[in-house]
């Protein structure tokens, strides 16, 4: 998969791949918004098909952001161990919001 996405980013470039990560972002929060705002249903449990819609758009942005991980030789390593530390920080401030 790797040397898959680095031939698509190199042969497109990073400039025009960083421009339509954007719409691809764009996508999921239409997918969200449109399940968890619709003023004319209530959906109570997510809907198979829509639940769908949504995995295919997170899958859209995952693979750009895979080109640019692999485009910048970050280890999954890397970015494991950032995510772990940006997420026990936010814990932390959840904590110290509860306890105002």
């Amino acid at each position: 998969m790797k040397d898959k996405l680095l031939k698509i980013i190199n042969h497109y470039g990073w400039n025009k791949q960083l421009k339509y990560i954007h719409s691809e972002y764009f996508e999921l929060d239409e997918a969200i918004i449109k399940y968890e705002c619709d003023e004319y249903y209530y959906y109570p449990e997510i809907e198979e098909g829509h639940k769908k819609h949504i995995a295919e758009e997170i899958s859209d942005i995952m693979v750009m952001l895979k080109q640019f991980q692999y485009y910048y030789d970050i280890t999954d390593e890397e970015i494991n161990d950032i995510m772990l530390y940006k997420i026990d920080r936010q814990i932390e401030r959840i904590k110290e919001e509860n306890e105002r």
